[in-house]
């Protein structure tokens, strides 16, 4: 009858446990010397070797015949335990036998002696998984036990044992395996076995293993129904995405090309990858480029070596790392939803166009990742904003109209040499004379230098568009570019001998406000009209009445933006 690998290939002595030398170690010294201890804990995540160890631990103790600390597994009390046949040797399941009845049986039955063996051992398998009243009957034969007795306790999840258990037994940690050394007893256990094992598919296995030997084994196994083991095989067979796919989806994130993210995710679905596989291979792509982030020097060594160096320094360059903790976030909260027998295709396309489209997200999460996108675009200088289509009424003829397209980062266009009708439009003054129509017109004039973008001011009182362009371009010389952004669509006039500087938004009145600002502005003025005039700056409304998106963000009390 066939065996899984993993119970063939399971460690017989403490010399054939991977990855944890440090712990069996101190157990071989234990036993050569004679100093056991009535009560072990074993602690670690699935797969590393604890119940294992507590097996091995119970063979070597009543060995008769060790070898350095190991069990023989030649002589009969090494046989009779190892076939189950000695009785005295006892291995429990805590998640089945977890009542206050069972343990209070184990209890009355192990103040016998051992019949055929020198010590009685219980092996207890999760034992987090007791009750309340199971631990407390357990407790009192911890704290008196017998000679004869050795309990050794494994568990997953120390922080369920309560603290009166753990300060009577010596407790040893067991480490996540390492993926080259899963990744080398696979080669081992496949050379055995006669499979043909691609070196770089047992590095895929051992990645996936996570630090677990046993689900390493497992995964093996599955996939030595093709043969040879490729990588192409591998990811076949457990359902994951490729590389080259992973990180084209992550490219289309960036870019907030929906419809090729979708696409893509498309291709994956019909090519029978697993939703939430893919999710977490993104995710794993995600946390690579965080650490090169965060940690570019000493993260390094932290890399799940699942994607060349280049690729993660190209995305951790383009994404901002509030960005990249949010679509964690997202990704990982996405994941736990694909649990609860939702649609898991429709909550991963979900999950994947919520990426691509942070507007979408209302979470405190999108929100910091979308205000720190914009920091990094003003500290980069990058300051842009969408084509805007900017309509003029021209000539006599109400319905002649100048039609000229633009972005804030391009040269303004010039305008046909004709005389410009009065416009009335959001650049009107909150303190307009309704008498007097001049006071109302809003001329859009180029600056005299034309790599310098001057948004429309109101002709009043001699401040007309040349002076405005000038002192725009004196700001320009003196602001830094996040600050200068303010002004990238404000207005100026003269009103009762006051410099009034309207802004689009409270958040940037409020900016222009700073002392250390005003000073600036202050001096650009005297610079450009030779004299100092008052200054006062003004909220008024944008042009289409649309409203500033960071308006929207102060709305939250604990969004900070300054």
């Amino acid at each position: 009858m066939y065996q899984a690998l993993y119970r063939k290939w399971r460690p017989r002595t403490f010399d054939d446990v991977v990855g944890q030398e440090k712990v069996t170690e101190t157990l071989k010294n234990q036993i050569v010397s004679g100093r056991l201890s009535h009560a072990y804990l074993f602690v670690g995540t699935r797969g590393t070797g604890k119940t294992s160890c507590a097996k091995i631990l119970a063979r070597a103790v009543n060995c008769e015949n060790p070898v350095l600390g190991n069990p023989c597994n030649k002589c009969k009390s090494c046989l009779g335990i190892e076939d189950g046949s000695i009785m005295d040797v006892v291995e429990l399941d805590a998640a089945s036998n977890n009542g206050v009845d069972n343990v209070r049986a184990l209890r009355d039955e192990a103040v016998y002696s051992p019949a055929i063996v020198k010590k009685r051992v219980y092996i207890i398998d999760e034992v987090h998984m007791l009750s309340t009243s199971a631990f407390n009957a357990l407790l009192k034969i911890l704290e008196e036990p017998p000679e004869h007795l050795i309990f050794v306790l494994a568990t997953t999840e120390l922080n369920k044992v309560p603290a009166t258990i753990l300060s009577r037994c010596q407790r040893y940690r067991f480490r996540r395996i390492g993926a080259d050394v899963i990744a080398d007893r696979l080669r081992y256990v496949a050379q055995q076995e006669n499979m043909q094992l691609e070196h770089d598919a047992a590095d895929l296995l051992a990645s996936i293993a996570d630090g677990s030997m046993r689900d390493g084994l497992s995964l093996l196994d599955q996939c030595s129904g093709t043969q040879p083991i490729t990588v192409e095989n591998v990811q076949f067979t457990i359902g994951l995405a490729d590389k080259q796919s992973t990180a084209n989806l992550l490219a289309a994130v960036c870019d907030a090309d929906t419809e090729r993210a979708i696409l893509i995710f498309e291709e994956c679905w019909r090519n029978g990858k697993s939703p939430a596989a893919l999710l977490t291979e993104l995710c794993a792509l995600l946390r690579d480029v965080l650490l090169i982030k965060v940690a570019p020097g000493g993260g390094r060594e932290l890399l799940s070596a699942g994607y060349d160096l280049r690729t993660l320094e190209s995305f951790s360059s383009r994404m901002a790392g509030e960005e990249i903790v949010a679509d964690i976030d997202s990704i990982m909260s996405r994941i736990g939803t694909l649990r609860d027998g939702r649609d898991p295709k429709i909550s991963a396309e979900l999950c994947i166009i919520g990426l691509c489209d942070p507007d979408l997200g209302e979470d405190l999460a999108c929100l910091r990742a979308r205000v720190a996108n914009i920091e990094q675009v003003l500290e980069n200088g990058a300051v842009s904003a969408p084509k805007e289509t900017h309509s003029f009424i021209t000539g006599d003829n109400p319905t002649e109209k100048f039609i000229g397209s633009g972005s804030y980062d391009e040269p303004p266009f010039d305008l046909p040499n004709r005389e410009k009708e009065p416009q009335k439009d959001n650049y009107i003054s909150k303190s307009e004379n309704k008498d007097n129509d001049e006071s109302n017109i809003n001329d859009y004039a180029p600056p005299d230098d034309p790599g310098v973008q001057a948004p429309a001011a109101n002709k009043s009182e001699g401040f007309d568009n040349d002076l405005w362009a000038r002192l725009y371009a004196e700001l320009k010389k003196i602001l830094p570019p996040y600050h200068l952004a303010h002004l990238s669509d404000g207005s100026a006039e003269f009103s009762d001998g006051v410099l009034v500087i309207g802004v689009t938004s409270s958040f940037k009145k409020t900016q222009l406000e700073k002392p250390e600002l005003q000073e600036q502005i202050r001096s650009a003025i005297t610079s450009v009209l030779g004299t100092a005039v008052p200054l006062k700056i003004a909220e008024r409304a944008a042009p289409g009445g649309s409203s500033d998106k960071l308006d929207e963000l102060l709305k939250f009390g604990n969004v900070k933006c300054e």
